[in-house]
């Protein structure tokens, strides 16, 4: 890359972390001003700055066209697969990727696991939201006013004891859940099944996608169904920087212990 092309991403960079004067993107630059402002004038030419009266910059609306235009082209089914198979290898155990648009969660890939028992999720079927992984973690990532009144249009149906059949429940479980950075179905859509579920970010921060890890009784009891939580919160983490996410890697501390229950890991019961 040639030093002007590296320093003009550099200034772009700089100015869409809040720096906005010449003299600041200078001295954060380590480059002559003179040489800044050159740069900025090119920048700015093709509409990826602008500058203010006061002569302090902003990021252009090329740089917003450019955004959503890469945004129309990323194919998140494609940019999880790898990660997704990668996971499904690694914990043994069947691997969704779900997304949301109006109202509905939708499987839209799904890597079988090594066990011989098979999930009734196919792709391209509907979650229910209230009853997946997926589906809170993507209920959670909706604003809270939309999440509130997506939540109470909901057909709150009894799929086992321990499905939430109120709005509140639902939301209450969908706030932790959201605030912790992961989700779980603790036999709540089918009584011999648990899962744990987590959010893909895209570039600008949202939820995009959810992934989950679904183990039947059987194979895992629920705490080790948990301990898989750091391989799932790496996966997502790696998903959502192939999505242009600036995410931090995921800590082991995020999963709960599974040496001694804990309040999340705790029967809910139907609320």
């Amino acid at each position: 890359m040639s030093q002007s092309v590296a320093r003009a991403l550099d200034l772009l960079d700089l100015v869409s972390r809040g720096v906005r004067t010449l003299e600041a993107l200078a001295e954060e630059a380590g480059v002559h001003k003179s040489t800044v402002l050159r740069l900025l004038q090119t920048l700015e030419s093709r509409g990826f700055v602008a500058h203010d009266a006061g002569h302090r910059y902003r990021v252009g609306p090329a740089v917003f066209a450019l955004a959503s235009d890469a945004l129309d082209a990323v194919d998140v089914r494609a940019a999880a697969s790898p990660t997704l198979r990668a996971l499904a290898a690694e914990t043994g155990q069947t691997v969704h990727l779900a997304t949301y648009q109006d109202g509905v969660v939708t499987y839209i890939d799904k890597v079988e696991s090594r066990q011989g028992l098979r999930m009734y999720s196919r792709i391209g079927l509907p979650a229910a939201i209230h009853a997946t992984a997926v589906g809170k973690v993507l209920l959670g990532g909706l604003d809270p006013a939309e999440r509130e009144r997506v939540a109470a249009g909901l057909d709150l149906r009894a799929f086992t004891p321990r499905t939430h059949v109120t709005v509140d429940g639902l939301l209450a479980d969908v706030a932790i859940s959201a605030e912790r950075g992961w989700a779980e179905d603790h036999e709540e859509h089918e009584t011999f099944m648990n899962c744990v579920g987590a959010p893909v970010h895209g570039p600008d921060g949202r939820v995009a996608a959810a992934v989950s890890i679904s183990v039947p009784n059987v194979v895992l009891p629920h705490e080790g169904v948990l301990a898989l939580l750091p391989a799932l919160l790496a996966a997502t983490a790696r998903i959502s920087t192939e999505l242009g996410a600036r995410t931090a890697a995921p800590s082991p501390a995020s999963a709960p212990s599974t040496s001694a229950p804990t309040a999340s890991a705790a029967p809910k019961g139907t609320p």
